[in-house]
């Protein structure tokens, strides 16, 4: 199977050329990726555990699911695609009947990965089908508990899902 392409991008989020995954990784280019949460209808998110194959963040808890964008392709398709790949949630772009919402996008940082992300959240009451490649396990978690386990051991998390996590609830402070 050949390397993936990444879109490179500028300051702006702007496509400024391709390069392969790894090249993208080890130069700390900025790129692009999605992040998505998945609420129940009891307030809790849904959080996969990163496998140990992943190249980066392996074994670390995560949003539901997240990837990076593919060559040529926008953020809202790359998000629908991740959940289906990810955990086997058949979604609709946004707006549609099943939409997942855009909630905000975060500017490439160190903590991302050098990634522009932009985070999404839908409803889902699984079961989920998870990507044995991709993740080792997964569960539903009060967002006190990932709250609170975040704040005591904040090294089980992807450092990306920490920002993302933060950012979420600045945002949305009556869900805690």
């Amino acid at each position: 199977m050949s390397e993936e392409i990444f879109d490179i991008v500028n300051e702006r989020d702007e496509v400024v050329g391709q390069a392969p995954r790894k090249e993208v990784h080890a130069r700390g280019l900025w790129h692009r990726a999605v992040h998505v949460l998945v609420f129940n209808a009891r307030g809790e998110v849904f959080l996969q555990k990163r496998s140990m194959q992943k190249d980066i963040a392996a074994g670390k808890w995560d949003s539901s699911a997240s990837g990076h964008l593919d060559t040529g392709e926008d953020y809202d398709t790359c998000a629908v695609r991740e959940v289906r790949e990810e955990i086997g949630l058949h979604l609709t772009a946004t707006g549609a009947s099943r939409p997942l919402t855009r909630l905000f996008k975060i500017d490439a940082c160190k903590e991302t990965g050098w990634e522009f992300c932009w985070i999404y959240t839908c409803r889902s009451e699984g079961p989920f089908i998870l990507h044995p490649e991709e993740i080792e396990t997964g569960g539903w978690f009060t967002p006190d508990a990932v709250t609170k386990w975040m704040s005591e051991k904040p090294q089980d998390f992807a450092s990306a899902f920490v920002l993302i996590w933060k950012t979420f609830l600045t945002m949305n402070p009556k869900t805690v």
